[in-house]
C-alpha cells in the first residue's frame, strides 16, 4: 500500500482546521497516511487546535509567515523516500475515498500530480484547471476576462467530468508520487503565494510527467477572495509577471509586464483598492520582476529576512 504524507500548511486557520481534519478519515479510507502541519506564525489558535484535534500529527512552527511553498517544504523535509504528498489547503474538505481515487490515477507512473473535482461550498464546480501562463495567454484574459475560452489560461471541466490533462492545477489539493517529489524537489519558496504550484506542475511537466484532474475524487474549498484583497491581488499581478520571465524570457515578460499594466489602468475607474495597489506594484517592482524576482508584496518583512531572494531559480527540470 502506498503511503501518504498529508501536508496541511495553515495560517490563522483555527477556524477552519475543525472540518479539514474532520474529514481526513473518509477522505484518506483505505489509505496508510500521516499527517504533518506547517504553522507559519499564526496569531490565532491554530497550533493549539492542531493539536488538539489531531494528536497523532507532526505540527512544525516555523516561526513566521513564510508562505505556502515554505510550509510545504517544512513538512516534506519529514518525508520517507517512498511518502507520496497530499498537499492540503486549510480550508478543504475532502469527500469519502478522495484519496485512493488520486493514488489510482497514479498507479501506470505517467500521472506526476493528480488533483480532484473541486467544488465550492455552494456545490459550484471550482475553475482549478490552468494552462501555462505564456504571454498571449495573459493577453486574452486580460481583454477578454472569462470569455477568453481557450485563447487564456483557463480550462473548464468537461461535461459530463472525465479525467483531463492539464497544464498546472490550484494548489489547494495536490497529490504528487513519491517518485516525482523526490525528482521535482522543492517549491520554490520566493514566490511565497501565487504561482508556486504553477512552476511546481511546469516542472513535473515538462520532466515528463502528467497533470491529471480525477472526476472520481472529489473536495470541497471554502477559498477566499483574492480580488477583494489589494495585497494579495497584487502579489497574484506580479507573480505572473515573475513566472513568464522565468520561463518564456524578457521579451515576453515585457509584454505581460504591459498588458498587466494596462489591465489594471482601464479597471481604475472601479474604485477597487485590489487595481490600485497591483499598478503600484507592477510599476515599483518593474525591474526585479522582469529579472524574475519576485517582490512579494503580501510578504511580511521577515520573510526577506528568513529566505533571501536569489533572482531566477526557477528554471527547467
Amino acid at each position: 500500500m502506498t503511503r501518504v504524507l498529508v501536508a496541511v500548511v495553515t495560517y490563522n486557520s483555527a477556524a477552519d482546521l475543525p472540518t479539514l481534519l474532520a474529514s481526513l478519515p473518509a477522505g484518506l479510507d483505505g489509505v496508510d497516511w500521516r499527517l504533518v502541519l506547517a504553522d507559519n506564525n499564526s496569531s490565532d489558535d491554530s497550533v493549539a487546535v492542531a493539536r488538539r484535534l489531531a494528536p497523532a500529527a507532526t505540527v512544525v512552527e516555523t516561526g513566521a509567515n513564510l508562505g505556502y511553498a515554505a510550509g510545504i517544504n517544512a513538512c516534506v523535509e519529514l518525508a520517507e523516500p517512498d511518502e507520496a504528498l497530499l498537499v492540503l489547503n486549510a480550508d478543504v474538505v475532502l469527500d469519502r475515498g478522495c484519496v485512493r481515487e488520486l493514488l489510482r490515477a497514479c498507479t501506470n507512473g505517467s500521472v506526476g500530480v493528480a488533483v480532484p473535482l473541486v467544488t465550492r461550498s455552494d456545490g459550484v464546480v471550482e475553475p482549478t484547471l490552468r494552462r501555462r501562463p505564456t504571454a498571449s495567454r495573459v493577453l486574452a484574459e486580460a481583454v477578454l476576462g472569462a470569455r477568453s475560452g481557450p485563447l487564456g489560461e483557463r480550462v473548464d471541466v468537461p461535461a459530463p467530468p472525465r479525467p483531463i490533462d492539464v497544464d498546472w492545477a490550484n494548489g489547494a489539493v495536490l497529490l504528487i508520487p513519491a517518485e516525482v517529489r523526490r525528482r521535482i524537489g522543492r517549491w520554490q519558496e520566493d514566490l511565497f503565494l501565487y504561482s508556486e504550484e504553477v512552476d511546481y506542475c511546469r516542472r513535473v511537466v515538462d520532466a515528463g510527467w502528467r497533470v491529471r484532474q480525477v472526476p472520481a475524487a472529489r473536495a470541497t474549498h471554502r477559498g477566499g477572495d483574492v480580488t477583494s484583497s489589494a495585497p494579495l491581488w497584487a502579489q497574484l499581478i506580479t507573480n505572473k509577471v515573475v513566472h513568464v520571465a522565468r520561463w518564456e524570457g524578457r521579451a515576453a515578460a515585457e509584454l505581460v509586464w504591459t498588458t498587466l499594466l494596462l489591465a489594471q489602468l482601464v479597471r481604475l475607474p472601479l474604485r477597487r483598492g485590489t487595481h490600485r495597489r497591483a499598478l503600484l506594484e507592477l510599476l515599483r517592482g518593474r525591474r526585479a520582476l522582469l529579472a524574475g524576482v519576485p517582490t512579494n508584496p503580501a510578504a511580511p518583512p521577515e520573510f526577506r529576512r528568513r529566505i533571501p531572494v536569489t533572482g531566477a531559480i526557477g528554471g527547467r527540470a
